[in-house]
């Protein structure tokens, strides 16, 4: 695990882009493609306007996402697909961007996001923190032992109160109660993982983060497992383990 403390969210969205770029380059250069899977919130605005400015040659990236709500139409300004649309995939031409499209059959859509997914290593994984610990909408207690790709999640009461804090809904009961998800497991299978955690309001959960051993109390805690995670964080987010 390598952890950079940066000063403020812009400067860790340079800092988190830049690294992005350069594994994402590194994977076209040496095989001609590449695959990516977004995270998305309040905390990821930065590192996604700043990727935007990378030069990547994003016709030969293949783009998924993490999780999106179930019962929300996709013109909800709450709506991860809008977000990433609006924010993102919008900007840029890649070769394919997976959307978690929740309107239908929803095992038949995880039949078919499992089935892109698996089909090829995903090199990068951009993986949010939420002030619950998940990891995308991994709630504690997550599930660690599935080796599913993707599954319906109960979203508990913290991370649906998250999302009404950062503004998604105006109360908590606008908030969806279930979800489509990309595993814990499946996040693991990504070359890297690129955490960007900025914020005040994710300390604690930083902190849980890092002086926990492996729990799915802190779902986050799976992440030091992996061979290539890259935690960049921003002062308030570290105040948490650190003083400044």
């Amino acid at each position: 695990m390598k952890i950079t403390i940066c000063n403020n969210p812009s400067e860790l969205g340079i800092e988190a882009a830049r690294l992005t770029a350069l594994k994402l380059n590194a994977a076209i250069e040496k095989r001609g493609e590449a695959r990516i899977v977004l995270a998305t919130g309040s905390s990821q605005f930065e590192t996604l306007s700043q990727l935007l400015k990378e030069k990547i040659d994003w016709s030969k990236v293949d783009i998924f996402h993490l999780d999106e709500y179930i019962g929300l139409p996709l013109n909800h300004k709450a709506s991860f697909r809008k977000y990433l649309y609006e924010r993102f995939i919008n900007h840029i031409t890649c070769r394919k961007f997976f959307s978690i499209d929740t309107e239908g059959d929803i095992d038949k859509l995880i039949k078919m996001l499992t089935k892109e997914i698996i089909s090829f290593p995903v090199d990068l994984g951009m993986i949010g923190i939420g002030e619950n610990g998940h990891i995308a909408f991994n709630d504690p207690p997550a599930d660690f032992g599935t080796k599913e790709s993707y599954i319906v999640v109960n979203l508990d009461e913290r991370c649906r109160m998250q999302q009404v804090g950062e503004g998604w809904f105006t109360k908590l009961e606008e908030v969806p109660e279930q979800a489509v998800s990309m595993t814990v497991w499946q996040i693991m299978q990504c070359k890297t993982i690129i955490s960007a955690v900025p914020h005040s309001v994710k300390s604690e959960a930083v902190r849980n983060t890092l002086i926990n051993g492996l729990t799915n109390s802190v779902p986050a805690t799976m992440l030091k497992h992996h061979t290539d995670l890259n935690l960049f964080l921003d002062r308030n987010s570290a105040s948490g383990f650190m003083s400044f």
